[in-house]
């Protein structure tokens, strides 16, 4: 059996290596490239030309809506 001295140690010791070890290991320069690139994967720059694309389609789809109201419309006015 130890003294009461290496028991403070044994308690520094286990107590001082989570928190030295989260602090080595949790340094932004350690990470900061792959946090950057997984960013990169996942959220891509954003295409002008795709960009583009989409809002034409989206735009097409509500004039092609658009013309199949005013023509049910039509034919319910004419109807009633």
């Amino acid at each position: 059996m130890g003294t009461w001295k290496l028991e403070v140690g044994k308690m520094a010791l286990y107590m001082m290596f989570p928190v030295a070890t989260f602090y080595l290991f949790n340094q932004p320069q350690y990470f900061e490239e792959y946090v950057t690139s997984m960013k990169r994967d996942f959220f891509p720059p954003e295409n002008p030309e795709h960009r583009k694309m989409l809002e034409e389609t989206i735009a097409n789809i509500n004039k092609r809506e658009e013309l199949a109201m005013l023509k049910a419309l039509e034919e319910k006015r004419k109807k009633g």
